[in-house]
């Protein structure tokens, strides 16, 4: 499904330049419940923001159902984002003014889905991960919990065939953050979706079926549970 080949990327800091990835090389396959590890400034966030066309790379490429993503303009590279990936982010990044249903319902509105449908599969997305009742309430009256699970509905509720997380328990508590791991585990199993995490989290490494460290830009371990 992803092909990650001799990948490096360049930062320039004053006038230094920071390797942050050097000619990683990577391949994910359909359905992996995986998390890319490591310290600060080992290159993990790079990576992930790279498979999800959110940065662009100084060498090598990348294939996503073997198309050539590094190749792709801005708009193509949005176009495929809009309709192949979920993101999850460490700080939700929910639009505060509106409620749990629309933040959802947002994303397929993007999409041109009809409101019939979007209504549908809105509601249903939110029941799934636990927020049946509460979808008339704004972020601010939820917990982060709760608000993590808007983010994964979001996430889900197009159907991707793949998504990225972002220390997406960085902002929880442990016991709350075991819980949104077992419900991304079981959204994994359930649809078969790729998730990719990157993190610093013991936790999230241990749930995880395969663990990626990197270290300096460069991938030191690769393991299959």
């Amino acid at each position: 499904m992803i092909k990650v080949d001799k990948v490096s990327r360049n930062y320039i800091a004053g006038e230094s330049v920071v390797k942050a990835l050097k000619k990683v090389s990577l391949e994910v396959g359909d359905g992996e419940f995986m998390s890319i590890a490591g310290p600060s400034g080992s290159g993990k966030t790079t990576l992930l923001n790279l498979i999800g066309c959110i940065d662009s790379l100084d060498e090598g490429e990348i294939l996503i159902n073997g198309q050539q993503v590094t190749k792709m303009n801005k708009k193509e590279k949005t176009e495929f984002r809009r309709n192949n990936l979920g993101f999850i982010f460490q700080t939700y990044n929910l639009i505060p003014v509106l409620s749990a249903y629309e933040n959802v319902a947002f994303v397929l509105s993007i999409l041109n889905v009809p409101e019939q449908e979007i209504r549908e599969r809105t509601y249903a997305v939110l029941k799934e991960v636990g927020l049946e009742g509460m979808e008339n309430r704004r972020p601010s009256r939820l917990s982060g919990g709760q608000q993590q699970r808007i983010a994964i509905a979001r996430a889900l509720v197009k159907n991707p065939q793949i998504i990225l997380a972002d220390e997406p328990t960085a902002n929880l508590d442990s016991k709350t953050g075991e819980e949104i791991l077992k419900l991304m585990k079981k959204m994994n199993e359930k649809y078969h979706t790729t998730f990719i995490f990157s993190t610093h989290d013991q936790m999230v490494m241990d749930y995880a079926s395969r663990l990626v460290l990197l270290h300096d830009g460069n991938i030191v371990s690769d393991e299959r549970r």
